[in-house]
């Protein structure tokens, strides 16, 4: 089924390699819960909510593509929607979540058609790097703020917190445990350097497991988006366009670069074609609409699968695996709502996370001005304006105007001119 001997792999190096992959994006069970806890999303919705979504993703990816490329809930992704869908719009998170499955709708259309390829070689190159760059920037300084390394100030706005309070100092010896880890090139990092900071503040008296460890996973609000046609009609009346737009460029960017950088690391790539992409690409569309009815926000195609790839994994019983541990894992809940209650624990992933993601400001054009000013104004504002919305609006409205001031007009692509008065009109008329 997975034809493991015309990829040469066998049976113990997938099931090794998927172990590894899910060391190294377990986090996520953990960090997803705790960033829409924000929104007010119950933590037991999330957290069973990621399983699902992560389960369905990759076991599509699994059976349907026989790739080893783990889906799950995006970062970056879960603080937009947290931050900035539910906390500017000043909407509730079952109306967030009804614009995240209309994403996931739209994307499943695009995955069906040619026009997700034309999607993704109209808009600039440029543009896609300062999206990603600005996320992580954004998602590093949530991580400080959470921990208190950050905090509010009348006159700056930002200032350092007290480097001397517990949560801090634990917060910084969870970073430089996992950043050492990292450094010297253990799989699953993130994943242990959580285990290692929980450990400390135990043992420390600033965590405790009041109820217990294991527990049958569960719902407590149900299905979130039970109506197709309502969720539509939520987007239309609290005019959410641009953020639909949103989630579903940063998915599509997101998921196609690294799904293709991972097939290329395992050498599954046939020349520049990328063998079952519609598969591939249907995996995370219908991951991120079927999160969204259950509870929470976009999938996304993880790098962290790189790691699985590394150990050998070449096939779909890789992910196989993944998602047979990630069910598993949806068995201790308690023992993730007590770490994930304790920001300092989950905080550093988010920081080097978002370091990580930053490294594709190296591939900006920085000396061609047309070129590298939007990128820099996305990167800019995403932070500032805790928007991933408002980054990328400012960076497709300043594109097309710089190109036409040099006399380039021509090397824009239509729909980046169509984005632009979309994005243009979205912020000059309709309030935020």
């Amino acid at each position: 089924m997975f034809k493991l001997k015309e990829n040469q792999t066998d049976v113990k190096t997938e099931i090794l390699a998927g172990f590894t992959t899910f060391l190294t994006m377990v986090y996520i069970v953990v960090v997803n819960p705790i960033i829409l806890k924000e929104a007010g999303v119950p933590f037991e919705q999330v957290f069973t909510a990621t399983i699902i979504a992560t389960v369905i993703g990759t076991l599509w990816m699994a059976l349907a593509a026989n790739y080893p490329i783990a889906i799950a809930p995006g970062m970056g992704l879960n603080a937009y929607f947290a931050y900035s869908v539910v906390g500017a719009h000043n909407i509730s998170y079952t109306i967030a979540f009804a614009a995240v499955f209309v994403a996931g709708v739209i994307f499943i259309i695009l995955s069906l058609t040619p026009f997700r390829k034309i999607l993704i070689e109209a808009i600039p190159a440029n543009l896609k790097h300062g999206i990603t760059a600005g996320i992580g920037l954004f998602i590093a300084f949530i991580g400080m703020r959470l921990t208190g390394i950050i905090v509010a100030h009348p006159t700056n706005l930002v200032a350092l917190g007290d480097l001397h309070s517990p949560g801090v100092l634990l917060a910084l010896l969870g970073l430089a445990v996992t950043l050492i880890l990292m450094a010297l090139n253990v799989h699953g990092a993130l994943f242990i350097g959580m285990i290692i900071t929980a450990v400390v503040a135990y043992f420390t008296g600033q965590l405790s497991f009041e109820h217990g460890f294991i527990e049958k996973p569960s719902l407590p609000e149900g299905l979130l988006v039970t109506n197709p046609i309502a969720a539509f009609g939520d987007v239309f009346e609290h005019f959410l366009f641009a953020v639909v737009f949103s989630f579903l460029l940063v998915t599509i960017f997101d998921t196609t670069g690294t799904m293709i950088g991972v097939a290329q690391q395992a050498g599954l790539m046939k020349g520049n074609s990328f063998p079952r992409a519609r598969q591939a690409l249907l995996a995370d569309s219908v991951a991120t609409t079927v999160g969204a009815m259950f509870g929470t926000s976009p999938t996304s195609a993880y790098i962290e699968s790189s790691s699985g790839v590394a150990a050998g994994g070449r096939t779909g019983l890789t992910t196989l695996t993944v998602s047979a541990l990630f069910i598993i894992a949806a068995f201790f809940g308690p023992l993730v709502s007590a770490v994930s209650g304790l920001s300092a624990i989950t905080a550093p992933a988010l920081i080097i996370v978002g370091s990580l993601m930053m490294g594709a400001i190296s591939e900006i054009n920085w000396k061609k001005i047309d070129e590298g000013f939007p990128a820099f104004l996305i990167i800019l504002s995403m932070p500032l304006t805790s928007s991933i919305a408002t980054g990328i609006a400012l960076g497709f409205i300043s594109y097309p105007l710089l190109k036409i001031a040099k006399g380039k007009w021509r090397e824009v692509h239509p729909l980046v001119y169509i984005f632009a008065v979309l994005f243009f009109y979205q912020l000059a008329f309709i309030p935020h």
